[in-house]
């Protein structure tokens, strides 16, 4: 009887020991998963709802696109591509540096990419 009282806290310590780890490690693997803040994500959802009729559908397929956009393109390139939208619609030679340069070109062609395969595995 003894020895099996051992074995068994043996292996429960064994289990609490392994679930702590697990514990522990977790909010790393999230972060390192999930580069994009909260408020980007819903602001991309919002305006994806908009887009797409604000129905419960649309709020699903929009989640998805801004989860499969965050795997393929990391949150610093996103920001520098939304950065390249907005300014290229500023007027005149402002605006031209934007809309012409091949470093906005490749910034445009990464994010049309990334929403391209949303696209196709979320609508």
């Amino acid at each position: 009887m003894r020895h099996r009282l051992i074995r068994f806290a043996y292996g429960a310590s064994v289990a609490l020991s392994a679930a702590a780890l697990s514990i522990a490690a977790w909010p790393l693997a999230a972060q390192d998963l999930n580069d994009y803040p909260t408020v980007a994500r819903a602001d991309y959802v919002f305006a994806c709802m908009k887009a797409n009729g604000d129905t419960r559908r649309a709020l699903e397929q929009c989640s998805c696109s801004i989860d499969v956009i965050a795997s393929v393109l990391p949150y610093e390139r996103y920001v520098t591509a939304e950065t390249v939208l907005s300014m290229a619609q500023t007027i005149g030679d402002r605006g031209s540096q934007f809309r012409t340069t091949e470093t906005a070109k490749t910034a445009l062609n990464d994010l049309r990419r990334a929403q391209a395969e949303a696209e196709v595995r979320c609508f």
